[in-house]
């Protein structure tokens, strides 16, 4: 991996920038310096590192890790779409996007890769793990920035289907949700989409994004769809609703910090707005019963290889992330 100095203050070492990488989420300083001491930490050219010695600029850092036992992931990852450019999967809820921390083998991009045989494939973009749908990937890597492009300069349009309980609008003493800032709950009535426009912040090794002060860095549309009666898990009063969402920016978290700031947080949300550390910890003990009711359900583009106008569409339905879990044993 690549040590980034220019996401802290002040140069770290070593050490700091290794311990805050997003990619190995889950390393000890002490499991650090175990792996320092067999000489598993080395430069680029097989020298052991100085883990106190100050990073200043862009260095490749070597770090040799046991793969982690990982709980296999009992959805499928359907295949949507295969041409000699890109390959589009409906991704599970519970499967990461790509390696990163303690998932490695449970991820979209080695099970593709492993079905497919081709070890080129590379994501033009990411899906939270929690977040089911429509996920895109490349097969030229000569073509793969020119993808991965698109995402970056917000040039593909996008759109999720949510479900959350329906606004208390009506209820005595219903208020507005402590995050937020921008829209209320009040304007979020049926058909009407509102628009929830802050500026979201998340520091490396926080779980969560917050809502802070300053110009908005994120975009969303929401509108709700439609009411659906009956109880759900997760869901105390029994009124949801299905909602449509349209993000403009794509911050970290950006959709469920909206919708939790609405006073209407996206079911199984282990996040927003308050921390539920049983749920968040679920899917890491086998748990996958309980799904985040979030789907990228469509994307939009124009493709910048072949110019042509692309649009694919999930085709999930809210049942189809609720199995729970046949197999509690590790991989």
């Amino acid at each position: 991996m690549v040590l980034r100095p220019e996401l802290f203050a002040t140069p770290p070492t070593v050490a700091e920038a290794l311990l805050a990488a997003p990619t190995l989420a889950g390393l000890t300083a002490d499991e650090l310096a175990r792996q320092h001491q067999a000489g598993l930490v080395v430069d680029a050219d097989g020298r052991p590192c100085d883990l106190e010695a100050r990073v200043s600029r862009a260095v490749p850092v070597y770090l040799y890790r046991d793969l982690p036992d990982e709980f296999d992931v009992p959805f499928d990852l359907d295949i949507l779409h295969v041409d000699e450019h890109l390959v589009v999967v409906d991704k599970p809820h519970f499967l990461a996007t790509m390696p990163r921390g303690r998932h490695v083998t449970q991820t979209a991009l080695v099970r593709l890769r492993r079905l497919l045989a081709e070890p080129d494939l590379a994501p033009a973009h990411r899906l939270d793990r929690l977040t089911a749908g429509v996920l895109l990937f490349t097969r030229m890597p000569a073509e793969r920035a020119a993808y991965q492009r698109l995402f970056a300069d917000r040039e593909v349009r996008k759109e999720y289907r949510a479900l959350a309980e329906l606004p208390r609008v009506h209820e005595p003493g219903a208020s507005r949700s402590p995050l937020a800032r921008g829209a209320s709950p009040l304007e979020l009535v049926e058909r009407k989409t509102v628009r929830v426009a802050d500026r979201i912040v998340k520091t490396a090794g926080d779980l969560r994004a917050r809502v802070v002060d300053g110009p908005a860095n994120a975009v969303s549309d929401i509108t709700l769809e439609r009411a659906i009666d009956g109880p759900s898990a997760g869901c105390a009063t029994g009124r949801l609703g299905e909602y449509r969402l349209v993000p403009h920016t794509g911050r970290t978290h950006q959709l469920r910090l909206h919708m939790a700031s609405l006073g209407v947080p996206i079911l199984g949300d282990p996040l927003y707005p308050e921390v539920d550390d049983d749920l968040a910890a679920a899917p890491d003990r086998g748990d996958f019963s309980r799904p985040l009711r979030l789907i990228a359900s469509r994307l939009e583009f124009t493709d910048p290889v072949t110019g042509e106008e692309r649009g694919f569409e999930s085709s999930r339905t809210w049942s189809s992330g609720e199995v729970p879990s046949p197999d509690l044993r590790p991989t």
